[in-house]
């Protein structure tokens, strides 16, 4: 009985009692010894994927669930994403965050210029790059209470405007990887194709989004209310898919357009397990990314791209964050804290790789590098906040 039983459970249903398990654990434990769960989960992600003891066999399978938990997350941003909101943020999200985003991937793209990288890989690479972790920086401010600080404001614009980049990122990868109509054709080509989704998703979330939440809630079940969250991010988002565009563009315009409802509480409450889940899954698969025979092979090469990326951002955030007015510490803390690189760096670079933008060797390198990259953040955070009390 007991042979049996352990031949039943090999596979997926190991692999998901294994997921669950760890993903139960993996919060209170990190809360209980004071460091950061996505931390734990890059680690555990390490440890049970392929660069670690190969506990988890079906990586595929998890990667397809973790990046479901991506489009839950642009999902969430959505909702968050009202107009009100936008507008009295404006400097910090447009001002501060556009200058942030433009100015450290037009920086690290002339890098892969001098490196000999194509055209298509330079814009994946320094776009990419140039994102901070939201989801690992948000938790960071919410732990430490500093969400309504000038830091942390300042710090949520700027995370804002990324996740706004992000979308138009994910859109043009695909294109650029064609190259033969060059890069004005590739723009060209996904504006038109932006502009068919947004005009169709925005036409039926005017026309039946709105009426048909409302009623859904009159019905007063929390299953079908569920349901009908579960359905309209994935529906939206498989058509953005069909129409040659990137699946999160059309979680993120769902978010949007529930933004505007009377529902938006309502759904942040009931999405917030799934998401939490998924995104935590999502952190786990990043950690498979992490490639200990690279880092053993070329320590010096993985040292000095995650050092030149947490500095150089560093260095362009707090400089940037001076120029708009905050105080040294303030700008300081700003910078460390988005130094890292961030989950859709992970999007991109797997997606550019699926294109032939990039290669299987220069993908895993840049993974690892970010992941790392990632877990230095915690301790920078508190060299920022010890450097800003001595600084202001």
């Amino acid at each position: 009985a007991l042979k049996g039983l352990t031949s039943y459970m090999k596979g997926p249903k190991a692999d998901t009692l294994l997921l669950l398990f760890t993903t139960a654990l993996n919060t209170p434990l990190c809360r209980m010894i004071g460091t950061s769960p996505i931390l734990g989960y890059l680690i555990l992600g390490l440890l049970f994927g392929p660069n670690g003891y190969s506990l988890i066999k079906d990586i595929h399978t998890t990667e397809m669930m973790a990046d479901m938990g991506i489009v839950f997350f642009l999902f969430e941003m959505g909702i968050h994403l009202d107009f009100k909101t936008l507008m009295s943020m404006r400097r910090d999200v447009f001002g501060l965050g556009g200058s942030q985003f433009l100015v450290t991937a037009a920086i690290i793209a002339f890098i892969g210029n001098m490196c000999g990288l194509s055209m298509a890989a330079q814009i994946v690479i320094g776009g990419g790059l140039a994102l901070s972790s939201s989801a690992f920086v948000l938790q960071l401010l919410k732990d430490k209470d500093q969400m309504s600080t000038t830091f942390g404001r300042s710090s949520f614009g700027v995370l804002l405007l990324q996740d706004l980049a992000v979308v138009p990122l994910l859109v043009v990868t695909p294109i650029l990887a064609g190259g033969g109509g060059g890069l004005a054709a590739a723009l060209g080509s996904a504006g038109i194709k932006a502009v068919i989704a947004l005009t169709t998703i925005f036409m039926a979330g005017k026309f039946l989004l709105k009426p048909f939440f409302n009623a859904v809630a009159k019905t007063k079940s929390q299953e079908a209310f569920v349901g009908a969250i579960l359905s309209t991010v994935l529906g939206m988002s498989f058509l953005t898919e069909g129409l040659g565009l990137s699946n999160t563009l059309g979680a993120f315009l769902a978010g949007i357009l529930l933004s505007e409802t009377d529902h938006r509480h309502h759904i942040e409450k009931e999405i917030a397990p799934f998401r939490g889940i998924l995104v935590g899954l999502f952190f786990f698969s990043v950690g498979f990314e992490i490639d200990l025979q690279l880092i053993r092979s070329k320590p010096g090469l993985v040292a000095a791209i995650v050092l030149g990326i947490a500095s150089l951002k560093a260095v362009i955030a707090s400089v940037l964050s001076l120029l708009f007015g905050l105080s040294k510490g303030t700008a300081l803390r700003v910078g460390l804290i988005l130094s890292q690189g961030g989950e859709f760096a992970f999007v991109a670079f797997r997606l550019a790789r699926s294109c032939g933008i990039l290669t299987d060797d220069l993908t895993k390198l840049m993974l690892t590098c970010v992941s790392l990259t990632m877990g230095l953040t915690p301790f920078l955070d508190d060299f920022g906040a010890k450097m800003a009390d001595a600084l202001d």
